[in-house]
């Protein structure tokens, strides 16, 4: 296929090479899309708590140098000869799953965020940190018109997982969620829509994100060690501290669940068995599936989720992964390129 972009073979990246080190800016070649991927230019990148456990060395590296971000926004430069359904010019959306192997058990049973043999964007792959990046065809998605590329970028990871985990949890009315982040502030509206109450636990002392919460239609807002005003009848823990898990089970009623919806947790302290008895279940979410995105981006396109982003140019994605570190902002940081 031809190319719309320019001949200039190298391009702008900020690279990973050792972890508690900080983003290298560097020139880079530019990818040569194989026959099932698209060359894409990047246009914005989400910047993810999962950047940060690669870089902080709480995920192991699986590979160096490397180009993080696996929430990406892009427009088609070209196509390989067997991709299907993408043409230059369209806007896709890369998530954190980048490939699976299609023919293990899980993959045949659609659970392909299950596969042994996955392959994770930013993390396997180079990512969006990038002016262009390649992307398997099968895992990328069309993006929904009604949001401009740097509202789409939170989409891609902190709306997939979120919707994940709120899946796991349909039934459930009264739900907490705990960790006021980007994931959270895209499932609380999503929830709301939906009729369910929301209840928002965040950081002892963080009252600036307790009154977000409270913006985005949450009943009710507290610090994450508060007992909420009645039981939940569900809890998503976005935080990635196993602390919470026997505090959550605490606030949620017999029958309840408990989804753990970050791919790094610290570890779960022990907790007596009385929190855990009456039916509750405590769980995990793993990765994602196409299916998951076509139902989620089906669902944004119908309700207009508000997303915050909160942008930062390329070249300053130390500053975005510092500032994501400290929590110094409600909302999702979002590279632009």
């Amino acid at each position: 296929m031809t190319e719309s972009a320019s001949q200039d073979r190298s391009m702008f990246a900020m690279l990973f090479e050792s972890q508690g080190q900080p983003l290298r800016a560097a020139r880079i070649p530019r990818p040569i899309p194989a026959e099932s991927e698209l060359l894409i230019h990047v246009s914005a990148c989400g910047v993810c708590r999962t950047d940060l456990h690669i870089v902080d060395g709480e995920l192991p590296a699986h590979r160096s140098p490397l180009v993080l971000g696996h929430e990406v926004v892009g427009h088609v430069v070209q196509t390989g000869s067997a991709t299907r359904g993408f043409q230059i010019g369209d806007r896709v959306g890369v998530p954190w799953l980048g490939g699976a192997c299609g023919h293990c058990c899980y993959c045949s049973a659609q659970r392909e965020n299950l596969c042994d043999d996955g392959v994770f964007t930013g993390y396997d792959r180079d990512g969006g940190y990038a002016e262009f990046m390649a992307a398997n065809a099968r895992y990328c998605f069309l993006l929904p018109q009604r949001y401009d590329d740097i509202h789409a970028a939170p989409l891609l990871c902190a709306g997939l997982i979120g919707y994940r985990a709120y899946a796991m949890i349909a039934d459930a009315t009264r739900i907490g969620l705990y960790g006021f982040g980007a994931a959270a502030h895209i499932i609380a509206q999503v929830a709301h829509h939906q009729g369910k109450e929301i209840f928002a636990f965040t950081r002892p002392g963080d009252t600036r994100s307790q009154q977000f919460a409270r913006s985005l239609g949450a009943v009710w807002a507290g610090d994450s060690t508060a007992t909420p005003p009645t039981a939940l009848d569900a809890a998503i823990i976005f935080a990635p501290s196993g602390a919470l898990v026997p505090q959550a089970l605490g606030a949620t009623k017999k029958g309840g669940s408990v989804v753990c919806a970050g791919i790094h947790m610290s570890d779960i302290p022990s907790f007596p068995y009385r929190l855990l008895w009456g039916e509750r279940t405590v769980r995990s979410v793993a990765n994602l599936t196409k299916a998951d995105g076509e139902a989620f981006f089906k669902l944004a396109q119908q309700i207009g989720i508000h997303t915050k982003p909160i942008p930062f140019a390329l070249k300053d994605a130390n500053q975005a992964l510092l500032a994501l570190r400290s929590g110094a902002f409600d909302g999702a940081a979002v590279l632009v390129v």
